[in-house]
This record gives structure tokens, C-alpha cells and sequence, in this order.
């Protein structure tokens, strides 16, 4: 079997949906031999970036354009067999091959006010489409497949297919070159600090964990708050307005800290130091960081909805994303008890042990091969 893989998203992208098919990549390439070969697709055109309505327009045409006449082209003129990509827009043409898409989740139509509209009209006049000729469609999670179900209604159900993700490659303790400049620069070098990794769009839910964290302080609790990632998102999807207006309301000025973007040995090293990962979203297609946190072995907190209870098991302590006070009670309770700390982590080591992108590719192989 050929197969061949759409990269242009890495031009792109900047999250989860990059760290999806870098992992991917990789995987795949351990198991290409004699019955498997991995074909990369890739545009020669370079994507525009900027922040004007004319660029994003003008990116919008580049995307569609590439996916849907020059892609099938080189898929076909390639040999593949299967074309895979991971970005939810595949081509609508089957040149003599069959295409699978992955849909991280239902947020378009669940959240249809978070993204532009045009998108949104792309996506449901050329994504769904198209994703309905596909021979499978992959989603991380079974949550993610309750909501594809419920919100895209014009898919075969039998084509939607569970497949489980892994965690991000990141170094762990002495394989980690980088110095500890981070620690130092951000003053965290001997400062226990609470970790939340991801764009604070406005489902990551970061004000309800901002007015938490505070009444956490005012029980006498010395930590820092650490947000990694970037806080301005795409204006439909941005929390940063009211993440900086909870700030002020609080006065967490010196215990929030905000690290920008982080190299992954920079990360790691956040990972490596925290005390531990809270994770307070209201929607998730998969939640790649509780896997990142159980590979640092900390104690992983998690609202108790959508895909996050799935994806913990019993390695994680949940809470009630709306209710402050019972955040407070399992940041409290993780604090104030070793035992609590060291029992998650163990939890947490064993639940990882679940998941990894080499299986992920041995799934998707067998799935697409029919064995």
C-alpha cells in the first residue's frame, strides 16, 4: 500500500492539529517496509500569513486551491493508494485512490461564533462534502465521535472511527540540553507553580481558573500560575480581554505568568518543574496535555466533561469546570497531601502506557489495509 500524507498543515499550523501529523510522520515512517510506503505531499506555493482581512482571504484561496486541484494531482500522478489528511479538508476528486480525514472534533458547528463565518461556509459546503466520500473518517476520541455524529449529520456513521492519539515528543530529565535560562528568566527556578499549556481561546476556559487560583492564594497557598502558549488568538476565538481583566480584578499581576511561545526543550523543562497540570476546559476534541503531563509524572486535575474523562481514566482528580469551589477543594487537596501527589503520578505513568503514536499508526495501517 502507498500512502499518501497532506504536510502542507505544517506550514500552518501552530497546536495540537501540528503535533497530530508531525507524530504521525514519524510514526508512520518506523512502520513503511515492503507493504507499506509513505508518500509526503507538499505544496511548492509558501502560505500567506498575516493578519489582514485580504491575506486570510487571499490564504483561504491558496488552501482550497491546493487542496482540491493540485493536491489530487500529485496524489495520483504519485501512485498512493490512500490519501491522508489530517486537517479535515481532503479533496473532493478521487483520482484512482481513497481518501481519509480526521476530525479533531465537532467545534465548527458546536461553536459556530468562535470562527469566521467564510470558514465556516467552507467548511460545510467543501470540508463535509468531501469528508463524506471518504473511506474512513479518524477522530481521537469516542466523545469526538458523539459529537461528529450529533453536529454532522451528513456523514456515514459507519465510516467514523475511533483512533486514540499520543502524547507529544518532548525530552525528560537528563536528556534535556537546554539550561535552566527559562526557570530563571520567568523566576520560577524555586517556585512551586500550577501548568496550563495551550492557546487561551475562550473554551480553555482560563478566567474560571484565574478567579480559583485566587481564592487558592487567599487560603495562604504560596504558588505561581503558569499559562503557556499564546494569549492572542484569532479574534472570533480570543479570551485575552477577559483573561487580562480577571488579572487585574484579582490582582494576580506577579502570580500569573504568561510564558509566550516555548521551544519544546523549553516546555519540557515547564513540564519537568511544575507541581501540577490543571485543565479546566468546557470542550475537547482529545486533550493532548494531560498525556504530556503524565509523561513529567505530575498530578493532572480536569474538568469533569467532554472527552477529558476518557482520555484521564482513573489517573486523574476532576472537578466541575463552572464550580470555583471545587476546583479549590482538588487544588487543595493535591497541595496539601503527598500521598495524593505521588498516587496520581503513579496513576498517571500507567495510564500513559495506553497511548502512543506508534500504536496510533499501527491502527490506521490495519484500518486502512483491512486487517
Amino acid at each position: 500500500m502507498k500512502l499518501g500524507i497532506d504536510i502542507r498543515d505544517l506550514r500552518t499550523s501552530t497546536t495540537g492539529q501540528k503535533t497530530y501529523l508531525e507524530e504521525l510522520c514519524l510514526a508512520f515512517k518506523k512502520q513503511s517496509g515492503k507493504d507499506l510506503q509513505i508518500c509526503l505531499l507538499d505544496t511548492s506555493i509558501p502560505a500567506f500569513r498575516g493578519n489582514s482581512k485580504f491575506i486570510k482571504i487571499l490564504e483561504q484561496i491558496n488552501l482550497h486551491f491546493w487542496k482540491q486541484c493540485v493536491l489530487p494531482v500529485k496524489a495520483a500522478l504519485s501512485g498512493c493508494d490512500v490519501l491522508l489528511c489530517t486537517d479535515y479538508f481532503v479533496p473532493y476528486l478521487h483520482l484512482g485512490y481513497k481518501t481519509v480525514t480526521v476530525f479533531h472534533d465537532a467545534f465548527f458547528f458546536e461553536n459556530k461564533e468562535h470562527y469566521h463565518p467564510l470558514f465556516i461556509w467552507l467548511f460545510k459546503h467543501i470540508a463535509l462534502p468531501s469528508a463524506k466520500r471518504c473511506a474512513y473518517i479518524i477522530v481521537p476520541s469516542d466523545y469526538a465521535k458523539q459529537q461528529v455524529i450529533r453536529y454532522y449529520t451528513c456523514l456515514p456513521v459507519e465510516n467514523i472511527i475511533t483512533i486514540h492519539e499520543g502524547p507529544k515528543t518532548l525530552a525528560i530529565g537528563e536528556f534535556i540540553t537546554a539550561t535552566d535560562s527559562i526557570l530563571d528568566r520567568l523566576h520560577l527556578s524555586d517556585q512551586p507553580y500550577l501548568l496550563h499549556v495551550g492557546v487561551m481561546n475562550k473554551r480553555k476556559n482560563i478566567p474560571f481558573l484565574l478567579r480559583s487560583f485566587a481564592k487558592f492564594l487567599e487560603k495562604g497557598y504560596q504558588y505561581k500560575l503558569v499559562l503557556a502558549g499564546s494569549l492572542q488568538t484569532s479574534q472570533y476565538i480570543s479570551d485575552a480581554q477577559n483573561i487580562l481583566d480577571t488579572i487585574k480584578a484579582y490582582h494576580l499581576e506577579e502570580e500569573v505568568i504568561f510564558t509566550g511561545y516555548l521551544s519544546n526543550e523549553e516546555l519540557s523543562l515547564i513540564y519537568q518543574h511544575a507541581a501540577m497540570y490543571v485543565f479546566p476546559s468546557l470542550n475537547e476534541g482529545f486533550g493532548l496535555p494531560v498525556l504530556e503531563a503524565f509523561r513529567f509524572s505530575l498530578p493532572v486535575l480536569v474538568a469533569n466533561n467532554t472527552c477529558l474523562p476518557e482520555i484521564g481514566g482513573d489517573a486523574v482528580l476532576s472537578f466541575d469546570p463552572q464550580n470555583e469551589a471545587d476546583l479549590l477543594a482538588a487544588l487543595s487537596m493535591v497541595a496539601d497531601n503527598p500521598s495524593v501527589r505521588d498516587q496520581l503520578s503513579q496513576q498517571g505513568k500507567k495510564r500513559l502506557q495506553d497511548f502512543s503514536w506508534d500504536e496510533t499508526a499501527k491502527k490506521i495501517i490495519r484500518l486502512l489495509s483491512g486487517r
